[in-house]
């Protein structure tokens, strides 16, 4: 029952994605060629869910069927809402024709118009032209950006401190290593003093990241690399054949961050000491809303004092509001990702932000500040499910602490 409607919106959008394309051409050709590709792109769909990926959403070539499919949905959709609206006023006209006929009259439904069609599929052109840009080269076309932000009680040594943070990596999705490498090096040119990775290192298994290690190895900074884990990386989205297979492969993770000279912080913390000084960086499981709740931010919070400079690691910005703002202790600048601005929105740095992401997540990408504490939700370095991106680009992240008290 739950798939009626979805089925039957489903049909709509063919109808009138043919009807738009059937009125402003005569050549059955045309017709022909859209038909064939409606076809193509739901078949290859049905083909990858239902036969050759049906236990697994990590399949790069599943991802593409589900990208083309977006694309079509996308587009379908633009021109039904639009067809619709003329059918909404054709219907009266219809109505009072009939009652209104000659004798012998039979045509009183009438015709659809060309140019309302040519304005939909034009319209719908914008959007489906964008997705297919997003899939061939928005993925990964990433984009450093740099924030300054100041702190009254900043330690003196760590004046001008530059953090590099990156997040939802997604490794089961990648599929051209160029590309990733170039996102790597990108990031190595900060030179940042420290490099803090906020979760989702695969998409469902640890095996997702072996052929991504040298890559990832190659990420380094004085002050260390260091990760937390997403909802994506318990394996809580795939099949297991025994709860032991699932447990071995969390551990197959650890070894791989590991392996990559990356320090997982699991409920814990860590201090960064330079000239004397310290920080306190905190890494805490996953916390989502709706999502998996292993992270115990007091147990990370433990060894901490509740004077010490605060950064804290923690996958899911909706924990930012649930606990870490109404904790006694104040946390100077917390650190997530998870929403990945949704790979789609429409951004003009400094003055407009949107994606849909925002009906979901009151804090979804950037900057933001309450109590004197900062959230920086960082956009992802890697994408899943839709293998794209669109204005919202795959993010490095740059913050640079200071405190307007200290001299230079």
């Amino acid at each position: 029952m739950r798939w009626v409607i979805p089925l039957l919106l489903f049909f709509v959008f063919q109808w009138y994605g043919y009807q738009a394309v059937k009125t402003i051409t005569s050549h059955r050709w045309i017709l022909a060629i859209y038909i064939l590709v409606v076809l193509i792109i739901i078949g290859n769909l049905l083909l990858h869910t239902m036969v050759l990926e049906r236990n697994t959403n990590t399949e790069p070539r599943l991802m593409y069927a589900i990208g083309f499919f977006i694309t079509l949905f996308v587009f379908q959709a633009l021109v039904s809402i639009l067809l619709l609206g003329e059918d909404i006023l054709r219907i009266p006209q219809a109505v009072y024709a009939y009652f209104t006929k000659m004798p012998g009259e039979t045509q009183f439904f009438p015709q659809r118009r060309k140019i309302i069609s040519q304005i939909a599929l034009g319209l719908a052109a914008i959007p489906f032209a964008s997705l297919l840009y997003g899939m061939y080269r928005g993925k990964y076309n990433y984009k450093v950006l740099s924030y300054k932000l100041e702190y009254e009680d900043l330690p003196k040594a760590f004046e001008g401190f530059k953090i590099a943070q990156i997040s939802d990596i997604h490794s089961g999705s990648f599929d051209n290593l160029e590309k990733v490498s170039y996102g790597v090096n990108l990031l190595n040119e900060q030179q940042a003093d420290i490099v803090l990775f906020t979760g989702d290192l695969v998409n469902n298994k640890a095996k997702e990241v072996l052929p991504w290690i040298e890559t990832f190895k190659k990420i380094d900074a004085p002050y260390g690399v260091y990760s937390i884990l997403g909802n994506h990386d318990y394996g809580d989205y795939a099949a297991w054949e025994t709860p032991e297979a699932k447990k071995e492969n969390l551990k197959a993770l650890f070894d791989a961050q590991k392996e990559m000279g990356w320090d997982l912080l699991l409920n814990e913390a860590r201090f960064i000491e330079k000239a004397g000084q310290r920080i306190a960086l905190v890494g805490v499981e996953n916390w989502g809303s709706g999502f998996k709740k292993a992270g115990d931010l007091n147990k990370a919070l433990k060894e901490v004092s509740s004077k010490d400079f605060k950064i804290l690691m923690t996958h899911d910005p909706s924990h930012w509001e649930a606990e870490v703002l109404p904790h006694p202790y104040k946390v100077h600048l917390t650190l997530s990702g998870h929403t990945h601005g949704m790979q789609f929105g429409i951004e003009i740095p400094g003055w407009f932000k949107w994606s849909p992401v925002k009906w979901r997540y009151k804090q979804w990408a950037g900057i933001y500040e309450q109590a004197k504490q900062r959230l920086n939700v960082n956009r992802g370095f890697g994408y899943l499910a839709y293998p794209g991106r669109v204005g919202m680009w795959p993010e490095v992240t740059v913050i640079t602490l200071t405190n307007p008290k200290t001299k230079v």
